[in-house]
């Protein structure tokens, strides 16, 4: 019979693509883990893994039957944890992932809040882009993900935190800070700086006017809004920065003009998490603290929440 234990083997092996590794991380010698790999193998008739003395590679079939696992394996751990749970034992850690325009900016205000609430949970914040946290939602390595709509995030429960719009960033004395309306037209026209690929915010800025179309293909492009408002400081272009990163005071270290954007689509901030966690009633609670730590960043704390 396939047992979990062989499952979890395969799957750290899937992360590890070492054996010495893999066995490490499942705490037990690599013959260990080499046998129980081999008996799972064996039991179900097919090669997972092509093994050399140099390398280790899944098949097409092995990849599959972990990525199987890993919701198998995950379901599991779900259900461990609402036992835990109705047995009045509260869970520890608290895996939280958030996109690197969201996360610096919103994480540190609601941290305080969360001890609050829950002094004995420990929050671990990977910061990456909204693919990579999708991924790491559905396997199981992250509870919760901070991400920003519209994107397609599969099947999972999303609680609305706040629409988040954005202002224009322009180097002084640039024509636009003396434009009687901003349009994308106009923003179209100029130096538009952006994220890089991959960012969705990248995508979500192109969309925050219907006319701004796509940037040509040697535009600059940044990893990070730092950078970008560095560009913008030297003249070098325009750029829009999200309301909750001005908010936040990520230009106030910059000479560089703001200038509000009322007309632009905003994008939607939402707190995410797997249909299956036993964990939703709490989770919403969350997000309502991440609710008010936004509020606390405004300047008048009344508009432009969108709630539950």
């Amino acid at each position: 019979m396939t047992t979990l234990r062989q499952l979890r083997f395969l799957v750290a092996l899937s992360d590890t693509l070492n054996f010495s590794r893999a066995a490490e991380l499942c705490h037990v010698t690599q013959p260990t883990l080499s046998t129980a790999i081999g008996e799972l193998e064996e039991r179900l008739g097919v090669t997972l893994a092509e093994r050399s003395k140099r390398s280790v590679m899944l098949t097409p079939l092995g990849a599959e039957v972990v990525r199987r696992a890993r919701v198998v394996l995950n379901d599991v751990a779900d259900i461990e944890t609402l036992a835990r749970t109705q047995a009045g034992t509260l869970q520890g850690d608290l895996r939280l992932g958030a996109i690197p325009t969201v996360g610096p900016f919103l994480v540190p205000r609601a941290l305080p809040l969360l001890r609050a609430l829950w002094p004995e949970q420990r929050v671990f914040l990977r910061e990456e882009l909204t693919e990579n946290l999708v991924e790491g939602l559905v396997a199981g390595r992250l509870d919760l993900i901070l991400v920003a709509l519209p994107h397609d995030l599969g099947n999972v429960e999303t609680a609305p935190l706040f629409d988040d719009g954005y202002q224009l960033a322009t180097p002084q004395g640039h024509p636009l800070t003396r434009s009687a309306e901003l349009t994308g037209a106009k923003l179209a026209a100029a130096s538009l700086l952006l994220l890089e690929k991959g960012h969705c915010l990248q995508r979500h800025a192109l969309e925050a006017y219907t006319e701004m179309g796509t940037p040509p293909g040697d535009a600059f492009a940044a990893t990070s809004l730092p950078t970008l408002l560095s560009m913008v400081e030297e003249g070098l272009g325009i750029t829009l920065l999200p309301q909750l990163a001005v908010d936040a005071g990520i230009a106030r270290a910059h000479d560089v003009v703001l200038t509000p954007l009322p007309g632009a689509c905003p994008r939607r901030v939402v707190l995410a998490w797997r249909a299956t966690s036993p964990h939703g009633a709490r989770f919403r609670q969350v997000a309502e603290i991440f609710r008010t730590a936004r509020d606390s960043l405004r300047p008048q704390a009344s508009t432009g929440v969108a709630r539950d």
